[in-house]
């Protein structure tokens, strides 16, 4: 946005920035948040403080470092409101999980590390945060983040000290933390319609039975090596000898990955599907949905630990819906899906929500390249939070303006009636 652009939505902005910031408690704090986001908003390569400062008519950048370094605001009250206005804006057919990550110089940011950075396509110096996202095929938002913390920063504690981790923040693995995410927008009032998400969350069995004990439907890409029995292979048992533990149910036949099953259908089984209209006109392509058996230690365990009596167990694994696409002139298909949603959904809504994610990555666009979203230089924990914090609420803003600038902000939204359920 130019600076006349920005000038016309001042007001709105200004009964945005009220509502949104009302628990952050002095005035001249709300009003720095409101100068931070049109700074934010405002045309510009870096979306530093120095540089914003620079261009905004009232920005001061002392005033602005104090604010999103040293300020002890909280910025979970601010998230949370933002995320109860804009969930029923924008209607999301799903909730995605994802993984952003943020390109570092130096050890000295906190929670840097040398990993796998999504921004750079390679393992590099950088931050990474889980975000959970509200989308539909129109926008989404975030509606939390969680900073990831690698296991080299669990026990350092000069880094600790120097960046202002709190004692309480350790290691978590990253499906744990979508997974506290979750519980927290529960607590919020907030649950997902469905829940998607890429192979480095859809492939881990813990994330899957996370996602079944809390009663929420997914639909998750997983890695063509995951081996599963089909829907129709029963366990059985040798006969008991008498002496010992009577041996327990197996599948007899060793399973097959989903790549193998799926090709052995052959090409003549797949559908076209289109699923929604890109720039350059219908997305579609062929695509075949099968009742399969997930197989693994890991899937057998917590089979087992489901059951009333872990001795009784029958041997039969849960089933789920195996979704595979195999794009025309390809050699064998190319992507899978596991979901627990009814089998009486649709393969063309199967597949919407499946490729529902391209609209967070067309978003991470805005609140990366537009908004300065990892154009934070600070290095500390309340700085990197004021930040996002901060980044998120420009981009709400802006996502109202384009939706429907009068919208309903209801303060306790549900997303459950609209859209199809684990349990529809």
């Amino acid at each position: 946005m130019d600076a006349h652009e920005v000038n016309r939505v001042r007001a709105k902005l200004a009964l945005f920035v009220a509502d949104v910031f009302a628990s952050v408690p002095r005035k001249d704090q709300r009003a720095k948040g409101d100068c931070y986001l049109r700074g934010l908003m405002l045309d510009g390569r870096r979306k530093s403080i120095q540089p914003m400062a620079q261009r905004l008519p009232d920005g001061n950048e002392q005033n602005l470092q104090q604010f999103v370094n040293q300020s002890t605001w909280d910025p979970v009250p601010v998230r949370r409101r933002i995320a109860q206005r804009m969930v029923p804006q924008v209607g999301p057919q799903a909730w995605a999980v994802d993984d952003v990550s943020f390109p570092k110089d130096g050890k000295m940011s906190v929670a840097v590390a040398h990993q796998y950075c999504g921004a750079l396509g390679k393992q590099a110096n950088c931050q990474v945060a889980v975000g959970v996202h509200a989308v539909s095929d129109t926008a989404s938002c975030p509606l939390q983040w969680r900073l990831f913390m690698p296991q080299e920063w669990a026990a350092d504690a000069v880094r600790r000290r120097k960046t202002g981790i709190p004692e309480e923040v350790g290691h978590r693995e990253k499906w744990r933390l979508a997974l506290d995410v979750l519980d927290e927008l529960a607590g919020w009032g907030l649950v997902p319609p469905v829940l998607v998400a890429d192979a480095g969350y859809g492939q881990n069995a813990d994330f899957r039975d996370g996602l079944e004990r809390r009663d929420i439907g997914y639909v998750v890409a997983i890695r063509s090596d995951v081996t599963v029995h089909p829907h129709d292979v029963t366990p059985t048992a040798p006969p008991w000898s008498g002496n010992g533990r009577k041996p327990q149910p197996r599948y007899r036949d060793k399973p097959l990955s989903v790549a193998a099953l799926a090709a052995a259908h052959g090409r003549q089984a797949f559908t076209e599907v289109t699923w929604r209209e890109g720039s350059r006109g219908p997305m579609r392509s062929r695509f075949l949905a099968l009742r399969v058996r997930p197989a693994g230690v890991k899937s057998r365990r917590l089979a087992q630990a489901a059951t009333a009596d872990h001795n009784s167990w029958d041997g039969v694994l849960p089933d789920v819906t195996l979704l595979v696409e195999w794009p025309a002139g390809a050699e064998a298909p190319t992507d899978f899906w596991l979901s627990n949603l009814p089998d009486t959904l649709s393969l063309a809504e199967l597949v919407r929500l499946a490729k529902i994610r391209w609209r967070i990555e067309h978003d991470y666009r805005e609140l990366k390249h537009g908004l300065g979203l990892d154009h934070f230089e600070g290095r500390s924990w309340t700085g990197w939070h004021h930040h996002v914090t901060l980044v998120t609420a420009a981009q709400a803003f802006l996502t109202e303006q384009r939706l429907a600038p009068k919208a309903d902000t209801a303060d306790s939204p549900s997303t459950r009636s609209s859209t199809p359920s684990k349990t529809c």
